[in-house]
């Protein structure tokens, strides 16, 4: 009698098209990972000078090498992330808030509201982002905290016009004119049932812009407006490394350089899919 052997079945690989996705998320776990333990695993402090390693490339001593004053650039770029990456998130949050809250009672209320609304968001679109955030920078000074603040109040009339479209598509379906018969109020239909449904779209779209808002405060402190100096900020670190260029020493420049590019593609990558993703389930 012959007897038929079972055998497990081989663990399911992931897709091809799903590999430039799981790459990317996995990279910036490492990032998130890396700025949350930068004290414990950074190999120097982030300040540390030695004037007798200044300019070195990649070594034993110095795996990325060191800048103009010997500081060691694996440890900055590791100090750096925690700024870096949370700057876009604070920006984001409030850029949401208040973007979210415009589209949905432009949605909501309709009539002048809306034109109203839409006036006010379109003469902040007819400035250049970039020329609004200097503008708001002069009134208020340089820094950190005044560059989120500008670029925060420069992303929200886009969030709103997004939020917007979603809320009214929102308000088109069923279950809000059974709400509305029930006698429920505006605020807490909105509060309650309507915005919350606009999460999982709003998500995926949110994480793309993440990586334009950290290009945009690296952009800002590369040019003195966002972080000073001590900080390990990427864009202020590109910044003063942009004098070892003239003599060859492109390491200070080519490592915060190389970090800011590689999280905004990998945060391209996870928001593109996560949006596909979340739009098929907030369509079906």
């Amino acid at each position: 009698m012959s007897t038929v052997q079972a055998t497990a079945p081989a663990p399911a690989l992931p897709r091809k098209s799903d590999l430039p996705y799981l790459v990317s998320l996995g990279f910036l776990a490492l990032m998130v990972l890396a700025a949350v333990l930068a004290p414990w695993i950074a190999p120097y402090p982030p300040g540390a000078v030695d004037f007798t390693a200044i300019w070195q490339a990649p070594g034993s001593a110095h795996l990325l090498g060191t800048d103009q004053v010997g500081q060691d650039l694996l440890s900055r770029v590791v100090h750096g992330a925690r700024e870096s990456l949370l700057g876009p998130l604070v920006l984001l949050t409030l850029a949401t808030i208040l973007g979210v809250a415009i589209g949905t009672i432009a949605a909501w209320n309709g009539g002048w509201i809306d034109v109203l609304l839409a006036r006010i968001t379109d003469v902040m679109f007819a400035f250049p982002g970039l020329l609004f955030v200097v503008l708001v920078i002069a009134v208020f000074g340089k820094g950190p905290l005044t560059a989120i603040a500008a670029l925060a109040l420069a992303y929200a009339p886009v969030i709103a016009k997004f939020t917007r479209s979603l809320a009214l598509a929102e308000m088109a379906k069923p279950y809000v004119d059974a709400y509305r018969v029930q006698g429920v109020g505006g605020l807490m239909l909105c509060v309650r049932y309507i915005v919350p449904n606009l999460a999982p779209p709003l998500l995926g779209y949110l994480v793309v812009l993440f990586g334009e808002g950290l290009m945009s405060l690296a952009t800002l402190s590369f040019l003195g407006f966002g972080a000073q100096p001590p900080s390990s900020e990427w864009g202020l670190m590109v910044q003063q490394g942009q004098a070892g260029i003239i003599q060859g020493q492109f390491w200070p420049t080519l490592v915060p350089g190389a970090a800011i590019a590689a999280v905004v593609v990998a945060v391209n990558v996870v928001g593109v899919r996560l949006a596909d993703r979340l739009n098929s389930r907030f369509e079906g």
